[in-house]
Formats: C-alpha cells, sequence, structure tokens
C-alpha cells in the first residue's frame, strides 16, 4: 500500500495509473483521510461495500420490526403483517 498526500494525488498522473490501493494522509496534519481504490479493484471492492450497506441496511430492518412488535394493535387499527 502507498501512502500519499492530497498534495502528491493532485499534482501526479502516476498514482492513477497505479495497481495497489493508496492510503491517503493529511499533509500537515499526518492523519489518515482515506483510500483511493484503483478500477482493477472496481468489482472485487464493490461486493466488500454492498456487503456493508446491506448489513447495515438489515441491522436498521431489525431495528424498525423490534419497534412495531412493541407498538401495540388499538381498536379500529390494521395490522401489518410483521410477526
Amino acid at each position: 500500500m502507498i501512502e500519499a498526500t492530497l498534495t502528491n494525488m493532485r499534482n501526479s498522473s502516476d498514482f492513477f495509473r497505479t495497481n495497489t490501493i493508496i492510503r491517503i494522509l493529511d499533509g500537515r496534519k499526518k492523519e489518515e483521510i482515506g483510500f483511493f481504490v484503483p478500477q482493477i479493484f472496481k468489482e472485487e471492492f464493490q461486493k466488500f461495500v454492498d456487503t456493508i450497506e446491506k448489513k447495515r441496511r438489515l441491522t436498521l430492518l431489525n431495528r424498525v420490526s423490534q419497534a412495531q412488535k412493541k407498538d401495540p394493535i388499538e381498536d379500529g387499527s390494521s395490522d401489518d403483517g410483521i410477526k
């Protein structure tokens, strides 16, 4: 993995022709900002992102279903079908 600052990336087109992931750092604070993932890793990275998104959505849906379970059905209302 290569480390680079935003300034390095702005000034060089070589970084965008790489086949390794680049760790982007804040030049002044020396803190990690994020990563640059090259096009060759697109499919693998997209699968990874999709897995994270699916897990996040399932967690949220689980919270919603738990809240609906705790909400009693009153007279005159209809059931939403969630068990």
